[in-house]
């Protein structure tokens, strides 16, 4: 059976408060998809924020910590609201995510280890590489844009791009907990060194399963 790995931003979880209706829809799309089974790398977005930025006086690794916590619990919440068909228990190896993924239909995971310079993009990106699988990447914004769309009206989407340059996009941002572009450098390098098919696309539903059915949708692809 095909697999998915799917990171779903923090930030479409809770944008201000949890987003019930949104993650109905994204439930109720994974349950409709039966010719498949998925695993959904959860961040912390916002929420993680608010706890990183405090403790600025603290060390990389505390800070990261603040962020994981949260993702785990995002991956705990969302286990319980998908409901029948999910695996309840939390993975914390990439191992485990298989073994869980072998009785269910879907796997909730939030950051399976601290890891220097990566997100939990770059978790979903390890475990795309590890199942050989695709990497779809699903966050607040519709894609890569030439510069940030939520500051500058005139940024354009980029449909298509080299893992190569995309990873030189990437490094030229510098990594801190918590950090808000659409996928972290950890998940650029991965992504350049196995040349994993990777998309991203905004929360439209519809949009989403669109790619999922292998339709026209709206994002960008890296190659």
């Amino acid at each position: 059976m095909q697999i998915e790995v799917l990171s779903l931003g923090g930030s479409l979880i809770v944008p201000d408060d949890v987003d019930a209706r949104f993650l109905s829809k994204f439930c109720d799309l994974l349950k409709k998809l039966k010719d498949r089974k998925f695993i959904v790398v959860v961040g912390g977005g916002s929420t993680a924020r608010r706890y990183i930025r405090p403790l600025k006086h603290r060390d990389v690794r505390t800070r990261a910590n603040a962020g994981i916590i949260v993702t785990r619990l995002h991956a705990w919440f969302l286990a319980r609201f998908y409901g029948k068909g999910s695996s309840n228990a939390v993975p914390e190896s990439m191992k485990e995510v298989e073994n869980l993924l072998k009785k269910n239909d879907v796997v909730f995971v939030g950051a399976l280890r601290f890891h220097d310079k990566q997100t939990s993009d770059g978790t979903a990106a390890q475990l795309a590489h590890f199942l050989k699988t695709r990497f779809i990447n699903i966050t607040n914004v519709s894609g890569l844009y030439t510069s940030d769309p939520t500051k500058n009206k005139n940024a354009k989407l980029i449909s298509q791009i080299t893992a190569e340059e995309f990873y030189k996009r990437a490094m030229k941002i510098k990594f801190a907990p918590g950090q808000h572009f659409v996928l972290d450098q950890h998940a650029a390098e991965i992504i350049k060194n196995t040349h994993m098919t990777t998309y991203i696309v905004g929360g439209n539903i519809k949009n989403l399963e669109n790619l999922l059915k292998g339709k026209h949708f709206i994002g960008t692809r890296i190659f």
